[in-house]
């Protein structure tokens, strides 16, 4: 039975030496659409004047405060296509693949979105579910479901969820990495869009689990609910839940089955379950009243993987980012892009990626991870490995040296890797995790990775720059390699560079 976050990641690690192989079963692929039989959807509209400007420029802006004004479905409409929307196709014998605006392990696509609203014009009040599939709302419940008080101007709740076997199909035991870390690509997604359409919002990865999955009439041992944002900012979430709320129909429940045949994956279900049980950490203050005692780590992460640099150089005097496209454009295009060559970044372009994940908008769960990184090719940067200080915007040298190659053997031999120019890493202190937030500070870590991941990914983009994120890697090597003290591991590895350009 796993209770902790460290055995749930040592259960779930790769070893050299110790891989079993395993076929997919292309004959239960999982669907990647989730529907609902007998539910009339409200089409969204379409025909929307986008968000200008530069990725850089929204960013660096303070995230806005009080309310905003009444909202709509034009505007509704406009976040979710920018937090998650099909951007191309593929043909293959299985089957075609359509790509999305946040990345996924396998292009599997286990997040969901639901919405509630209240007093938006141009929707009624209730539950939602957006169906990506044909940019449009499934409704799941009637009425003022958060039990707000009528006259406080329009709010929107969006819900994050992940569906277990769309990612359990592939990467089996280990795919409960994958639910948290492409469910923080998604929101890093919205937050931008938000962000671009200078809404206040407010993040939570702490909630009432059983409340929240009822809420939205999930199937509790097949999807889940991992991330709450919430417009305007300021206010609490979990404690404004009607009661009671009855359950929903079994046929909507079913909704979170995506194959046929479906294997169970335990392990999966018992480090979320284990994260569960929300733990007390004085004396931080509550995020709500319902959320207990849960504000920011008692110390920063990037203090607790066993790396203590004395020398931190700031980031040079804020220059422009060498941009070629909008921020839009920049989301849209969002690919994993593999076909690195080796050439160095420039200064400019550097100093644009640390920036890019130094850029923060108060989340309590931001110190989780710490982030590291090994250059490669950098101009005015030695190879070798660094760590990042967002809070204070400066890095410092751990150790120098090329370390690519073995980086890139360490990612299961992928070749391409070693191109890149640069390779990020997120790292955490599970045993801190632990100690501090108990398992559910997994949640936190990953989910901050997979948020920090999509910006490089829309960064990158931006600057006409490749990236691809790796979950995939041998566990014992990488925290050999890293020189991680005994509780910390490497969680997420995201490749930039230079591309080749078709």
């Amino acid at each position: 039975m796993i209770k902790t976050c460290l055995e749930y990641h040592q259960a779930t690690s790769y070893d050299r030496f110790d891989m079993s192989g395993h076929a997919l079963d292309w004959a239960n692929q999982p669907t990647v659409f989730k529907q609902y039989p007998g539910i009339t959807s409200l089409a969204l509209p379409r025909d929307l004047q986008l968000p200008k400007g530069k990725l850089s420029a929204i960013l660096s802006e303070p995230a806005a405060a009080g309310l905003p004004k009444r909202l709509d479905l034009e505007r509704l409409s406009l976040l979710l296509l920018l937090s998650n929307t099909h951007t191309a196709r593929a043909r293959s014998s299985e089957g075609d693949v359509f790509f999305r605006s946040a990345a996924s392990a396998g292009a599997l696509y286990p997040t969901e979105i639901y919405m509630a609203s209240h007093e938006v014009k141009g929707i009624d009040n209730g539950l939602y579910h957006f169906a990506i599939q044909n940019h449009s709302l499934d409704p799941l419940r009637k009425g003022d479901v958060l039990g707000l008080a009528q006259g406080e101007g329009g709010y929107l709740t969006f819900f994050l969820t992940a569906i277990f076997f769309r990612s359990a199909w592939k990467y089996r035991a280990r795919a409960y990495r994958y639910h948290l870390l492409d469910t923080g690509h998604v929101a890093d997604n919205l937050i931008l869009a938000l962000k671009a359409s200078k809404l206040p919002f407010s993040v939570a990865y702490d909630f009432d689990d059983a409340e929240t999955n009822r809420l939205l009439g999930l199937d509790d041992q097949k999807e889940v609910a991992l991330a709450i944002i919430h417009v305007p900012g300021g206010r609490g979430i979990s404690d404004h839940y009607k009661e009671p709320l009855p359950p929903l129909p079994e046929p909507m429940l079913q909704a979170s089955r995506v194959s046929a045949k479906e294997n169970d994956y335990p392990v999966i279900r018992e480090i979320h379950e284990a994260g569960n049980r929300l733990t007390e950490t004085p004396p931080h203050p509550p995020l709500s009243p319902k959320m207990g005692g849960r504000g920011v780590l008692a110390k920063r992460m990037i203090h607790e993987v066993g790396m203590t640099p004395k020398i931190w150089t700031p980031l040079e005097t804020m220059t422009p980012w060498p941009e070629i496209i909008d921020y839009p454009d920049a989301v849209f295009r969002r690919r994993s892009r593999r076909n690195f060559v080796k050439k160095a970044l420039s200064k400019q372009g550097m100093d644009a990626l640390l920036r890019s994940v130094c850029r923060s908008d108060g989340s309590p769960y931001e110190q989780s991870a710490a982030v590291g990184f090994l250059v490669g090719q950098a101009e005015g940067m030695e190879p070798g490995f660094y760590l990042l200080d967002g809070k204070k915007e400066s890095w410092a040298s751990v150790s120098s040296g090329q370390s690519m190659a073995r980086s890139t053997s360490i990612c299961l031999d992928q070749a391409w890797l070693v191109n890149a120019a640069v390779h990020f890493l997120f790292l955490a202190n599970l045993e801190v995790l632990e100690k501090t937030w108990g398992a559910r500070g997994y949640r936190y870590a990953m989910l901050t990775a997979g948020r920090l991941g999509q910006r490089l990914y829309v960064a990158a983009e931006a600057l006409g720059m490749g990236c691809c994120g790796i979950g995939a890697l041998y566990d014992g090597e990488a925290m050999e390699m890293l020189g991680l003290n005994q509780g910390s591991r490497l969680l997420y590895l995201v490749a930039v560079g230079n591309i080749k350009r078709v």
